[in-house]
């Protein structure tokens, strides 16, 4: 198998495999961009290691077993004395998110597709409140209003996100 092959199904791999390891890094980590790193980092290991993979068994698998060394490491390196979970949560988590791997993906997707349906001011509020991890008092003063405003406003995006998830997956199932 030549490289350009190699890299092709590794790419694939990894398409497939990412939401599962998304998924398990962010129930681990806490702060979103330190998750977010802590997945790139995931996806570099496994690429730098794919000759270690044994295509006998499921791929999902052994990115999250790298994956759990990866989220000990970086409460490691963070200096904090102790793991938040024990090594044996980690591996439970890991295994029930590799069986909910499919559905977890299809849920991404669906989730995707209605955020891109949101209005832009919807979605900048979203994107404001937990990618850039702003408080409701932040936005209020950024937006003009009251961080009960906000508040509420951000109740009513999450609960048309839900409701447009939901619609799509019974869709889908149907």
């Amino acid at each position: 198998m030549n490289e350009n092959q190699k890299r092709a199904i590794f790419t694939q791999c990894w398409l497939d495999a990412e939401p599962a390891v998304s998924a398990y890094v962010f129930a681990s980590i806490s702060r979103f961009h330190d998750a977010e790193d802590v997945v790139q980092r995931i996806a570099q290991e496994l690429a730098r290691r794919f000759d270690e993979y044994d295509t006998g068994r499921p791929f999902v698998g052994w990115a999250l077993w790298i994956a759990k060394s990866r989220v000990i490491d970086f409460y490691r390196t963070q200096g904090q004395s102790r793991v938040v979970f024990s090594d044996e949560l980690l591996g439970q988590l890991a295994d029930t998110i590799a069986q909910q791997a499919d559905g977890r993906s299809q849920r991404r997707e669906a989730l995707e597709s209605c955020l891109d349906e949101l209005p832009p001011r919807s979605r900048r509020l979203l994107d404001l409140r937990y990618i850039e991890e702003r408080s409701a008092a932040e936005l209020a003063r950024e937006t003009g209003s009251t961080s009960g405003s906000v508040r509420v406003l951000l109740s009513r995006v999450r609960t048309v996100l839900a409701s447009c998830i939901e619609r799509r997956l019974t869709m889908e199932n149907a």
